[in-house]
């Protein structure tokens, strides 16, 4: 036996899938609330590219905490209109925070950011002495 989907309102039915979709199942970095973030990888170094553009330095917060590297903005914009008749307020709050638990091997005292052309770069630099890799001799 074969269970079949029924549609009791097949109108509206492909409207409220595709409203279902856009708002609720996609993940907010698909909808451009998060910025998207790649990270490379190579024998000195990690780096971590966020893409942000139209932002400024200032607006970016980076925070190292126990090995969690936070980036986060917090901005609340107010717009106040007066006239005779009427008064117009409008208030706009954008935010985001992305965290990235670092590795044991990242040279914490060196690490750097950058920000140009809309790419905020966070490098993260290995430390040599830190290496967990090793050879080990049966005996």
């Amino acid at each position: 036996m074969n269970l079949v989907r029924f549609q009791n309102s097949p109108l509206f039915a492909g409207l409220f899938r595709d409203f279902e979709n856009e708002f609720f199942n996609k993940p907010e970095m698909e909808r451009g609330d998060i910025p998207a973030v790649n990270i490379k990888e190579d024998e000195k170094q990690y780096v971590l590219e966020m893409a942000a553009p139209g932002l400024k330095k200032e607006d970016f917060k980076i925070n190292l905490d126990n090995q969690i590297l936070t980036i986060s903005r917090e901005v609340e914009e107010k717009k106040e209109e007066k006239n005779e008749n009427y008064t117009r307020r409008e208030f706009w709050f954008n935010s985001f925070s992305r965290s990235f638990t670092l590795p044991e091997t990242i040279d914490f005292d060196k690490i750097k950011a950058d920000y140009r052309n809309g790419i905020l770069k966070i490098t993260l630099p290995k430390d040599e002495k830190a290496r967990l890799t090793r050879d080990i001799k049966i005996q």
